[in-house]
C-alpha cells in the first residue's frame, strides 16, 4: 500500500483511516460512534460518511494540494452507530488540474452512498496567500 501523501492531519476517528492507497484508488474505513448519531435511535448523521467518501476520494487523488470541488452524492441507506462503513474511490478522469472521482460506501454489502466527487490539485495551498 502507498502512504498517504495528502491529509495527514485528518482526525481518524471522525473521518476513517486508509485501507488501501494505490494508483488513482483509495479505500478507508470508519467504525461509527455514538457522537455521530442525529438522533436517539442511533441514526448516523450523513456527514460523517460524507466525509468519510470525502477523504478516500482525496487519498485516491492523494497529492498534498488536493482540495474538493464538488459533489453528487446519494445516500441510498441509513447508517447506524457502530456501524463499520467502508468507503471506495477511484479516479475516473484526469485532466490538468481537475480530477473525477466514482465514490461508494458500503456497510457490509449494502451500498450507503454514491456519487462523484470534483477535486482540484492545485498550485499552492488553499489558504496561501498571494
Amino acid at each position: 500500500m502507498a502512504e498517504a501523501a495528502t491529509h495527514l492531519a485528518i482526525s481518524a476517528r471522525l473521518v476513517g483511516t486508509p485501507v488501501a492507497i494505490g494508483d488513482g484508488i483509495a479505500s478507508a474505513r470508519l467504525v461509527t460512534s455514538a457522537e455521530m448519531a442525529a438522533d436517539d435511535r442511533g441514526l448516523v448523521h450523513g456527514g460523517f460518511v460524507f466525509g468519510l467518501a470525502d477523504y478516500a476520494a482525496m487519498l485516491a487523488v492523494n497529492d498534498p494540494l488536493v482540495v474538493l470541488g464538488a459533489a453528487d452524492v446519494r445516500f441510498t441507506a441509513p447508517v447506524a452507530v457502530g456501524d463499520e462503513v467502508l468507503a471506495r474511490a477511484t479516479v475516473t478522469e484526469a485532466k490538468g488540474k481537475k480530477r473525477v472521482v466514482a465514490v461508494s460506501a458500503s456497510v457490509a454489502d449494502r451500498v450507503v452512498l454514491e456519487g462523484t466527487l470534483t477535486a482540484f490539485v492545485l498550485e499552492q495551498h488553499v489558504l496561501s496567500r498571494g
